[in-house]
């Protein structure tokens, strides 16, 4: 091999490189590996790189967004020459910050937070094409239930640099707020005996899950409604993150059974100590019951009853997003602490939590990208990502990149003691269907 080929060229091998790939670092601007990590793992997640380059392609509008930007990273490293090095995101950076003023510092921000504002915005961007109307910067990505934050179920919390990491940008401490929303999904609720559902403690247009006590267990990120005809129409951000959970309840007084649909464009979960991803998502739909101060108004009884709830999904989506809630707000220390248990997530995943009714139960997965959190609290971290890539792994460390082994994934699961001690562990998990591949 010639003198200007990369380290990273020589681990694969000039016959194993992947033809037409490209392995692009990026470039940190002071506290934007949180935006990094995400957009590595979009990046490498082959149904959304190909329609946003697809984008490119075909938009010819002047105006500049946030997707065009995007699309312009995307193309820029698709196209460049060499086959590995690093791009400095700049114009994507600005315009970031410009359609939302969290992003307009230099604190570090929540890599969840990031990607749920990125999806729904593009998301509105394309909508907003579509009439040739103005998109309303203000109103998305503030629709996650609870700050997801680096913190989880209520975070926004920041992170700064882990000391030790390979990136030499400077982080610093902070701490971010995001609006909570009440912005409804479109849904449908239906019961057995042909009448309307609502209920205290039920998801009443939201997507928290309560569990018996009122207690936050589990949340998605909701899908901003649309208005009107045109916009009723998917986009091609629902057809690739696009899934729908039911919601069953049932009047433990008459036995009336009523549901409701929910779309989903991630399924944010718990984690307990030693569990899998399969585990914490069979927990998602466990059957709770609604008693006490939290129960279910029945139309049937024209009363509040106690009631059995569970969630299941009931349409997988293409690239199933999965957030794990590694950031809780603990009373008895009055801040967020970061919950490094260790959870097992495999290189291949069914789900099992799944309707009867649902549309592709048997769908298969496959781990393309997780997203990585290293730190021992919310306020002082660092994100990173890991990517699957025509049979290789690769260690996405902003402008920094990496072969790995897949045996190194297990070194992201997490702890099984001492759970305060920093640790690297997955904090948000991107699985392609296999059909789709």
């Amino acid at each position: 091999m010639g003198a200007n080929v990369s380290q990273l060229e020589r681990e694969i091998g000039t016959d194993l490189f992947p033809p037409n790939e490209h392995y692009f670092g990026l470039v940190n601007f002071g506290n934007t590996c949180y935006s990094n990590s995400v957009l590595q793992a979009l990046y490498f997640c082959k149904p959304f790189r190909e329609k946003v380059l697809e984008y490119k392609a075909k938009n010819k509008r002047p105006k500049e967004t946030l997707l065009s930007c995007l699309a312009d990273l995307f193309y820029s490293i698709a196209t460049q020459k060499k086959k590995v090095g690093s791009i400095a995101p700049k114009k994507f950076i600005t315009r970031l910050r410009k359609e939302k003023e969290e992003f307009d510092n230099y604190m570090q921000q929540d890599a969840h937070e990031f990607l749920n504002f990125l999806i729904n915005h593009i998301n509105e961007i394309i909508l907003a094409e579509r009439n040739a109307g103005p998109v309303n910067s203000n109103n998305n990505g503030n629709n996650s239930h609870g700050k997801s934050g680096a913190g989880g179920a209520s975070g926004g919390t920041s992170a700064v640099h882990l000391p030790g990491s390979k990136s030499n940008s400077s982080h610093s401490n902070s701490t971010t707020n995001s609006t909570n929303s009440n912005s409804n999904s479109n849904s449908n609720s239906t019961t057995t005996n042909g009448n309307s559902s609502n209920s205290t403690g039920s998801l009443n247009g939201t997507t928290s899950v309560l569990d018996g006590s009122g207690i936050l267990t589990a949340t998605t990120t909701p899908i901003l409604p649309t208005t009107n005809g045109a916009n009723s129409e998917p986009t091609w951000v629902h057809e690739i993150f696009q899934g729908i959970l039911t919601s069953e309840t049932r009047c433990l007084n008459c036995e009336t059974v009523s549901s409701k649909d929910e779309n989903f464009f991630d399924l944010q979960v718990d984690v307990d100590q030693n569990t899998s991803i399969t585990h914490c998502l069979r927990c998602f739909s466990n059957t709770e019951t609604l008693c006490s101060d939290n129960k279910f108004k029945c139309d049937n009884c024209c009363s509040y009853q106690e009631a059995q709830k569970r969630m299941r999904v009931k349409k997988l989506p293409m690239i199933l997003a999965l957030h794990l809630k590694r950031f809780k707000y603990m009373e008895q220390f009055n801040r967020h602490i970061k919950v490094s248990h260790r959870v097992v997530f495999p290189l291949e995943l069914r789900l099992f939590n799944t309707s009867d009714d649902a549309v592709n139960p048997d769908r298969l997965y496959d781990l393309t990208a997780v997203v990585i959190h290293c730190g021992s609290g919310p306020n002082r971290g660092h994100y990173i990502s890991i990517v699957k890539s025509h049979g290789l792994w690769l260690l996405f460390d902003d402008d920094m990149v990496d072969k790995i082994e897949a045996s190194t994934i297990e070194d992201f699961y997490g702890l099984t003691s001492d759970i305060h001690k920093s640790s690297e562990t997955g904090y948000i998990l991107f699985y392609q269907s296999r059909d789709c591949a």
